[in-house]
Parts: C-alpha cells; structure tokens; sequence
C-alpha cells in the first residue's frame, strides 16, 4: 500500500501546485471570473489528501504485501485473491428502477415513483440475496 499512498501524495502536491495557479490565471479574485473551476480543484485535491493519508496510515498498520517489498518474489503472491462475483442481472434492473423513479420526480408523475420505489425494492431484495440461492448459493 506504500505504492498506492506515494501515487496519490504526488497527485496531492501536484494539485496543491495547481490550484493555486489556476486560480491566479482565471484571476478569480475579479468579481466576474471563474469560482467553479477553482472551487472543483481545491475539492479534488483534500479528497486526494484524504486518500493518501488513509493508504499512508493503513501501510503502517498492515504486513508488506509481496509487491511493497524490495526482495519479493512473483511466486509470494500466489494463492487465492478473494471472491469474485459472477456476472448479474440485479445491477441493470436496480439502475432501471431508479432512473424510472428519477424520471417520475422530474415529471412530478408520483404514480410511477411510486411504482419505481416497489420494483426497486424487488430488484435490491433479489440483488442483496443472490447469493443465498441458485447457482452460486453459499
């Protein structure tokens, strides 16, 4: 994970470079420039901070993975990675559901949120269970 927090400590200094310059050139000072641009940059870059502390801390909490250390060979990190989740339907049908409810908000059509909020429900209930079923049960 040391990898991880350098890449996004040198995206951090980067932006903390940037944004700065970006405001200066915009000249956002003014009452008429460009706030929106600035305002996304100094976001983006306490996100990118937030992220490379969270990966520096967890780095020093954790054992060196194969890959961090400088004697590590291909074969340590054989073995199993973890569950993989097959393919599935539930994501399109959920994605469904909530665009149709989104788009009953925007025609104020309460009728078809509401019928939106209950196949959405059935498509987060059979998403969420799965795995308890079928195939692929546990």
């Amino acid at each position: 994970m040391k990898i991880e927090a350098w890449v996004f400590g040198v995206t951090t200094v980067f932006l903390v470079l940037v944004t700065p310059a970006y405001w200066f050139i915009t000249d956002a000072g003014d009452s008429g420039a460009d706030w929106t641009g600035t305002s996304a940059l100094v976001m983006t870059t306490l996100l990118a901070a937030m992220v490379t502390f969270y990966l520096g801390f967890q780095a020093q909490r954790m054992d060196a993975r194969p890959e961090d250390r400088k004697d590590g060979e291909i074969a340590d990190g054989a073995g199993e990675l973890g569950f993989f989740p097959p393919f599935s339907w539930w994501p399109l049908w959920c994605a469904m559901t909530l665009s149709t409810m989104v788009f009953a908000l925007a025609m104020l059509a309460w009728w078809l949120f509401i019928i939106g909020l209950v196949l959405g429900a059935i498509a987060l209930v059979g998403w969420i269970f799965e795995y308890y079923r079928g195939d692929f049960a546990h």
